[in-house]
């Protein structure tokens, strides 16, 4: 099958002939339909991030079961599936407890004794995120997909694998938004449209989008967002503040940046709540001031929008099909395999929301 590959750290995807194994007890073989191109996978080709060599890399989509393994009873060939990075194992502390997002899920990969999902001449070949999506096939265990209806079109359906769960799970699970409440989301991409039109769902009485990028701030005001602040033009944190009166009750950085997420947390009217849902360099140390804590200001993690991925993501597809929720502006392009490093390169550059690679 042809797949991205990841070979050097910094580096480009190359596209390669990639072997891929059957499925083995409790495990999947999907045939991939659409997979995103995510701001996670780009961290890893700039070296913000690491993993093993080589990698698939792609961990944003939707495809059709072709095979399964032994002991799989959840789905059967034929059923359309969305995956997600957050595989459970079900048996752990987290899994028992509601929090599947934290699952180290170590029993739902392959044994070191054991074939390798993925392989090149014999060697090798790492899964990202227990996925590697930006391949024509993928093999993964049954704890990473979740049934949906074949009514949802899939190439939509792919950004609910990771943008738009992170984004309304972070709404949702995380910061747990109250109706007629104040909202600051820092970062228009994916999965900043996404917390906005989660927090209107949710019932906010107040969405103020941030961003530099003038397109994705009009962007943001037909998915919901009631204000927006050019943040190239003026003091985001200072604009927030004058726009509410004194400041938010909940803020979330879609970005992940050291100095946006310290503007979350000053943006924020006491007791409220900064939610940081982008990812953060490896080695980044986050500077807050002390005081700002005597006034119950509160900042915290989300882990890919604290999800329970088998009720949230069918949740999510029912808000798309009555249409409450815009996944179809999301989509900036859809590309071929060959554009993928195209599309990084429009991630780097802050121009595109989400480029879906399609692979039928």
């Amino acid at each position: 099958m042809r797949a991205a590959v990841l070979r050097e750290i910094p580096g480009a995807l190359e596209i390669e002939d990639v072997g891929i194994d059957k499925p083995g007890p409790h495990e999947v073989l999907v045939r991939t339909v659409g997979a995103g191109v995510c701001h996670s996978d780009l961290h890893y080709l700039t070296g913000a991030y690491t993993t093993p060599l080589p990698t698939v890399m792609g961990h944003e989509s939707a495809g059709v079961v072709e095979a399964v393994g032994p002991d799989v009873s959840y789905v059967r060939p034929g059923d359309h599936v969305i995956t997600c990075l957050s595989v459970f194992c079900g048996e752990c502390e987290y899994c028992l407890s509601g929090r599947m997002a934290l699952c180290a899920h170590e029993d739902t990969m392959r044994g070191l004794d054991a074939p390798p999902r993925l392989h090149q001449n014999g060697e090798l070949v790492h899964q990202y995120a227990d996925l590697s999506s930006f391949a024509e096939q993928m093999l993964v265990h049954e704890h990473a997909v979740v049934k949906v209806t074949p009514d949802m079109p899939l190439d939509r359906a792919a950004l609910i694998g990771c943008a738009v769960t992170t984004g309304l799970g972070a709404v949702f699970n995380t910061a747990r938004v109250e109706p007629g409440a104040v909202v600051a989301v820092i970062g228009c991409g994916g999965v900043g449209l996404s917390t906005v039109q989660g927090a209107a769902i949710a019932g906010a009485g107040r969405i103020i989008a941030v961003d530099i990028v003038a397109a994705k701030l009009e962007l943001a005001e037909t998915f919901g967002a009631t204000d927006t602040i050019d943040a190239g033009k003026v003091d985001p944190v200072e604009m927030v503040r004058e726009l509410t009166g004194g400041g938010v009750h909940y803020s979330f950085d879609a970005i992940g940046l050291k100095q946006t997420a310290r503007q979350a947390f000053e943006m924020l009217r006491p007791a409220g709540t900064a939610t940081l849902v982008g990812m953060i360099a490896l080695g980044t140390d986050i500077e807050l001031p002390g005081v700002d804590f005597l006034s119950e200001k509160v900042v915290r993690g989300s882990c890919m929008g604290s999800n329970r991925f088998r009720i949230d993501m069918p949740r999510i597809v029912d808000f798309y099909l009555s249409g409450r929720l815009n996944l179809d502006d999301l989509i900036a392009d859809r590309i071929p395999l060959d554009g993928v490093n195209e599309a990084m390169d429009a991630l780097t550059r802050g121009e595109s929301t989400r480029s879906v690679i399609m692979f039928d």
